[in-house]
């Protein structure tokens, strides 16, 4: 007669629970996976499959009981590293947006606003068209495929422990969040320069031929050059999405590995540091 012991069974349960979390927790926070039109049970169902796939593997798992509060700390940080994986794709995702938000604005469409469900507020047309070629050249290039393997990377890099890890990959995390404005305006600029020569031709046009309706010729026009100059440039937005891409992915690579690094000793800021060497 086969028999389990509780201790069995909650070691099970935490073999699957842990990863698992981890996992729903870059499902939720990634662009494509956790996109609102994605069902919540498609959501569940891909995570529990790609935990079954990865439970056997991953390595010693601590011995704590997955209902104390231990295990209930163990399940929290795994759901807050996967939501830091996840997140630093979507930061991605955010610079185009962006970029199309700033686009937006200097063509005079900032009152073309949709609603976003995935920001659950609103953004402009010019932004959520880039979404969605930002999204087609993610699922292009594999870049969700590499994902999930950098994900199943992370169970070696930073196994699942109850010990607390290191906070410097949530400031590492912070500081790639500022690509968001870097890159925002260096995609933008291209149609930001040629509308800023469109205005400064209609003002000149304006100040040459006073009876001119500047209001009536020139929101046309901006408008005009804007999509056109978007036209022109869309062609050459696959190479920089795609090295955001690489590099949103290799620092959801490189964040486990941070966290799982342990700052050295602390030297005091006041006492001098005594050179090596034989004390007199």
């Amino acid at each position: 007669m086969i028999s389990f012991s509780t201790a069995d069974i909650n070691l099970w349960i935490a073999g699957l629970l842990w990863p698992l979390t981890r996992i729903l927790g870059l499902l939720a926070a990634s662009p494509l996976f956790g996109n609102s039109s994605v069902p919540t049970s498609v959501k569940i169902s891909l995570g529990v499959l790609l935990a079954m796939v990865v439970a056997p593997a991953v390595p010693l798992l601590p011995g704590a009981d997955p209902m104390s509060l231990a295990g209930l700390l163990i399940l929290v940080q795994e759901m807050l590293i996967g939501l830091a994986m996840g997140f630093s794709i979507r930061i991605v995702f955010a610079a185009v947006e962006m970029a199309g938000e700033i686009s937006s604005l200097t063509m005079g469409l900032g009152f073309a606003t949709f609603f976003d469900p995935n920001t659950q507020g609103r953004s402009s047309a010019i932004s959520q068209f880039l979404a969605l070629v930002a999204t087609m050249t993610f699922l292009a290039v594999n870049a969700h495929l590499v994902l999930l393997s950098v994900l199943v990377e992370s169970f070696y890099t930073l196994p699942v422990s109850a010990s607390p890890v290191y906070g410097g990959g949530f400031k590492q995390l912070a500081d790639w969040g500022g690509k968001i404005f870097s890159t925002g305006v260096q995609l933008s600029l291209p149609i930001v320069a040629a509308l800023l020569i469109t205005n400064v031709a209609l003002g000149i046009l304006t100040r040459a031929a006073p009876q001119l309706n500047l209001f009536g010729i020139g929101f046309p026009i901006t408008l005009g050059v804007g999509l056109l100059v978007i036209a022109m440039t869309l062609p050459y937005l696959a190479t920089p999405v795609q090295n955001l891409f690489l590099e949103g992915v290799e620092r959801a690579r490189l964040m486990p590995r941070t966290w799982s690094q342990r700052p050295d000793a602390v030297k005091p800021a006041n006492l001098p540091v005594r050179p090596p060497g034989p004390r007199p």
